[in-house]
């Protein structure tokens, strides 16, 4: 026998994603569409976008360009590269389309979303706004790596030093294991008050 849908489970999991969620989890809770719809129309839920909610008592959230793509592109994908930047208020340059690293096996395009296939460790994610996010140490090996200007990498390098964010010495350990052009500017870059 249908119980109906589950509210408290559809809740828990957009509560953990600052009150968004896809159309395809309250699926997974027992929503069906006409129950969606009533609930859109009642108040109770907003739509976004097409196949995105949010919980109404959930303020909506600066960075609500980000959920959408991080729900659409699926709950293994991470927000990375120039995005991960702007997350972490390390650059004012806003990228043109939002960079998402998703799984291997992901082969479905969406437009306004630049998605990479790199593969990350447990330790190269954190979670910021309620979002998956790279660290910022990889953040800044990836936007390097891709070919931001120079001279935005070292400022958001210096940035996120003086932030707090990272150290010199986990630059510098970082840029090592990465290798290649972030290795090239951090190796270039003088840093005072170095951060055990």
């Amino acid at each position: 026998m249908d119980s109906g849908p589950d509210y408290q489970r559809l809740y828990e999991t957009a509560e953990s994603q600052a009150g968004y969620f896809a159309a395809h989890q309250a699926r997974e809770n027992g929503f069906t569409w006409e129950r969606l719809s009533s609930n859109v129309k009642t108040g109770r839920f907003t739509r976004v976008r097409r196949g995105i909610y949010r919980l109404t008592q959930f303020p909506g959230s600066e960075f609500e360009d980000l959920f959408v793509a991080w729900l659409r592109t699926g709950p293994d994908s991470v927000i990375s590269h120039d995005s991960a930047l702007a997350l972490y208020e390390l650059s004012d340059v806003l990228p043109a389309e939002i960079h998402i690293i998703v799984p291997r096996t992901s082969s479905r395009r969406r437009p306004d979303i630049r998605q990479h296939t790199h593969r990350l460790d447990a330790d190269e994610i954190t979670s910021r706004e309620g979002l998956p996010v790279t660290t910022v140490l990889r953040t800044l090996a990836d936007v390097a790596a891709s070919g931001l200007a120079e001279e935005q990498v070292r400022l958001a390098v210096r940035e996120a030093i003086e932030r707090g964010l990272t150290s010199a010495e986990a630059l510098r350990r970082y840029a090592q294991k990465r290798g290649g052009r972030f290795q090239e500017i951090i190796q270039g870059m003088e840093f005072s008050g170095d951060r055990a």
